[in-house]
């Protein structure tokens, strides 16, 4: 008989996960609390409790050719970077094309999971759920959580003295939908990241005045990169990977801050991050640096204290008669329908083998997709994580003893408190966590044999972007259209743009490889003369 396998949540995770187990001859049934799929991207007037929510003006930072699932491109006139509903109509199709929606049931809430008495021996799961005040109970082989974890607000009001007596409006961004009703106002956010700056922005087209306060400063990217192409096709890329994990830290930390710093001086701005070397998420906004410049948008230090209407800041400055105060302070992740302790199986630390796996289970029956974040983009990192875990589920892969599992997730602290800086981060280095994963299931792509039996793909794979169709030219779920996909990804990625044809240019890889390649040997051939001399 096929092992059935409850999947929480119908968002690109959910999808993946059905999509998976499909693959591999599993039985999902997926549950979804709201009516469709597209969790997170699903865009909604109103927030709705346990569900992600974002605001009308959303657009995507990762590019159509790095987003993708790996066997399923945008349409070539798609923008490189989409609105959210743009990207839901993606969404919506893929599951369409692959036959997914019949798996789904909607407006059903999953209200518990609990071990069944034998799980020990069986690993299977009661999974109980509610439907128009209906509940029933039904036993699963094993679960996959893909839930998402932009659901729970982060909203620390106990770090601000004095807020209590505020008088004005205060909220979370989550409840943040489109800025007509602040015109004219005085708005301070609080936080320095995606949500915040892309309100900020926003607000300060027709708010009084806009106010950013961030403890501790970000980078800010823009999605327009060298020569006008998508940062993430020019930044994301095995070469670079290579060279930033292999050159001297201190090479490597100059290298990282000379491109954070390519389009304008944070320091002038306000914005320099506290320690510039770490490779903290940075934040993605082409229009907050030109508002800033105009004067509609100022930055502060950290709030040290409110009163009925300011705020006064670290460094004695005053915000008067604020209108609004807006928390972008991030998201918790959590999981009411499942104990605690399954997840945060340590000094109440989510605890999970490659981000995936809890390590305590008897039986390796349960996995959380998802659950991670990085500089690439979201789907073909879910679709990856679900192709490893349904083959776990199945039996086909085999995870190590939990001792090991663990050693190698103090491993990963170790050095993610290295690279990000934070002990609660989910932060991962993306493609070395991406062949990581696709090298459990035969899907890493081998360079060197590519290099000797096909050097034009070797080179668009290596030096070229790191895009999602990589992890489908072999092994299990290969797709044949995976090759042409690469070859052929810059079209794509042009195709839009060709509203008025006055010629076309690729990047040249090769000039990318040399420029890339100058300054640090220039710097380590400058040092070889110094300490020789």
């Amino acid at each position: 008989m096929k092992k059935r396998v409850a999947i929480v949540g119908a968002g690109v995770s959910g999808l993946a996960s059905i999509r998976s187990c499909l693959e591999e001859g599993l039985e999902p049934t997926c549950f979804e609390r709201s009516d469709d799929v597209g969790g997170l991207w699903k865009f909604s007037d109103h927030t709705e409790e346990g569900r992600a929510s974002i605001y009308r003006s959303v657009f995507t930072n990762s590019s159509k050719e790095m987003m993708c699932f790996p066997d399923f491109p945008y349409p070539d006139d798609f923008p490189n970077f989409m609105h959210n509903s743009k990207l839901q109509e993606y969404i919506t199709s893929f599951a369409k094309e692959k036959n997914l929606v019949k798996y789904i049931q909607f407006e059903t809430f999953v209200t518990s999971i609990n071990k069944c008495s034998d799980f020990s021996i069986t690993g299977k799961w009661e999974v109980t759920t509610e439907k128009n005040g209906k509940k029933e109970t039904a036993v699963f082989d094993a679960i996959m959580i893909c839930s998402g974890h932009h659901v729970y607000p982060h909203l620390p009001k106990d770090s601000f003295p004095g807020l209590n007596r505020f008088k004005g409006k205060c909220f979370h961004s989550r409840d943040y939908k489109e800025p007509e009703i602040w015109k004219g106002k005085r708005i301070l956010v609080i936080g320095l990241g995606n949500s915040g700056c892309d309100i900020a922005a926003e607000l300060s087209h027709i708010a009084q005045q806009v106010i950013i306060s961030s403890r501790s400063g970000s980078w800010v990217m823009s999605r327009v990169w060298n020569d006008g192409y998508p940062w993430d096709m020019m930044v994301i890329t095995r070469f670079q990977t290579f060279l930033k994990n292999n050159l001297p830290t201190a090479i490597s930390d100059w290298w990282y801050m000379r491109q954070m710093n390519a389009r304008f001086k944070h320091e002038n701005y306000g914005l320099m991050p506290l320690n510039g070397t770490l490779r903290k998420e940075p934040v993605f906004n082409d229009e907050l640096p030109a508002r800033i410049l105009c004067g509609t948008v100022t930055i502060k230090p950290n709030v040290k204290e409110f009163t009925e209407t300011s705020a006064v800041f670290e460094d004695g400055t005053v915000f008067e008669a604020i209108d609004c105060v807006i928390f972008a302070t991030g998201y918790g992740y959590a999981y009411p329908f499942l104990d605690d302790s399954i997840i945060k199986s340590r000094n109440n630390e989510v605890t999970l083998y490659k981000s995936i796996f809890p390590p305590q289970l008897e039986k390796p029956t349960m996995a959380v997709i998802g659950l991670v974040q990085s500089l690439g983009a979201a789907i073909p990192t879910t679709d990856l994580q679900a192709r490893w875990a349904t083959q776990v589920i199945k039996g086909t892969c085999i995870l190590p003893p939990v001792k090991d599992m663990m050693d190698d997730i103090d491993e990963k602290m170790g050095k993610k408190l290295k690279l990000f800086g934070s002990s609660e981060t989910i932060q991962t280095d993306y493609i070395v966590y991406m062949d990581e994963l696709a090298s459990f299931i035969g899907a890493k792509p081998n360079i060197l044999q590519l290099f000797l039996k096909d050097p034009r793909l070797a080179i668009e794979v290596f030096f070229g972007p790191c895009s999602p169709y990589q992890f489908r030219l072999e092994g299990p779920g290969k797709w044949s259209g995976a090759r042409n996909a690469i070859l052929t990804q810059w079209d794509r990625s042009l195709k839009p743009l060709k509203t008025r044809i006055v010629g076309v240019q690729k990047p040249c890889l090769y000039f990318h490889l040399l420029r890339l390649l100058g300054i640090p040997i220039l710097l380590i051939a400058l040092f070889l003369v110094l300490i020789s001399s």
